[in-house]
């Protein structure tokens, strides 16, 4: 079969054009993003070692394993991460949560001090790293195995943020930053939408049975850990945004509100700590 016979035959089973059009590429050993590649080369025939190749990475895609896993990198706020099962791929709703604290950051001084708590595949650190060099930037995270990955992919792109390993500022303990930042668990933990989700690890997922622990232990933390004046900024589900600004304002946050996703739907919410008890 031909490029073009290929790429009609998956998405004819139901790949969506622009996932099959990647899975070919990486068939073919060529770069998942050389789209207009394939388009000059559509006559050409696959060799069975593509062919073998092609199916094995088409049954990972039916089994539900994220692309960014398949391709072993995802794009995030104009960087390219390595991804893979160590962390949860990162997503372009996120990059709300890091335009956010760039607007925050934007009004401080540059070597202001700020933290991103469970940072996995160190997406949001590294790309507010990347905007603001100057920050001094610490990434936390529990899982070992994450922390690894952000180190990769902070060597990769030539970044350094302090790593701390550990339950989010129980990592850093007696410190103090100006701006703290996360996408912590936020699914319930009897979600029905998990079983899409299985190739991702379920720590970075879940956060019991109303899908907020995690965000209320990040709430009662961070005034502990923040400057007067400073910022918590927080990433949870489409339908959390009230609950989690009321754990704001009963905790004592000032100016709460939230950000809005690419969908028009509030995903990001936060508050600041007041200047003056």
């Amino acid at each position: 079969m031909t490029i073009a016979d290929t790429l009609r035959a998956l998405v004819t089973s139901g790949v969506p054009r622009l996932e099959a059009q990647q899975l070919l590429l990486l068939a073919l050993g060529r770069d998942p993003q050389a789209r207009a590649w394939l388009a000059a080369h559509d006559e050409l025939t696959l060799d069975d070692s593509a062919r073998t190749r092609l199916a094995a990475l088409a049954r990972r895609h039916r089994d539900g394993e994220p692309m960014a896993y398949l391709r072993g990198e995802q794009g995030f706020h104009g960087l390219v991460l390595r991804s893979d099962p160590r962390a949860l791929a990162p997503r372009p709703d996120t990059e709300t949560l890091v335009d956010w604290a760039l607007e925050l950051l934007a009004g401080l001084p540059p070597d202001a001090r700020a933290i991103d708590l469970g940072t996995g595949s160190g997406a949001i650190a590294l790309a507010l790293l990347h905007a603001a060099p100057g920050l001094r930037l610490t990434a936390t995270d529990a899982s070992e195995a994450a922390l690894s990955l952000a180190r990769d992919n902070a060597q990769r792109l030539g970044l350094s943020p302090r790593f701390a390993a550990g339950a989010w500022l129980a990592a850093v303990p007696g410190e103090r930053f100006e701006l703290i930042v996360s996408n912590p668990p936020y699914i319930a933990a009897g979600d029905p939408h998990l079983a899409a989700l299985r190739h991702e690890p379920l720590s970075a997922l879940v956060s019991g049975a109303d899908g907020l622990d995690d965000i209320r232990a990040i709430v009662a933390q961070a005034p502990g850990a923040l400057t007067p004046g400073g910022w918590l900024l927080l990433e949870h589900g489409h339908d959390q945004a009230e609950a989690v600004q009321a754990l704001l304002r009963a905790a004592g946050f000032e100016a709460v509100g939230g950000r809005t996703d690419l969908a028009g739907i509030v995903r990001c919410s936060g508050g600041r700590w007041p200047a003056a008890r």
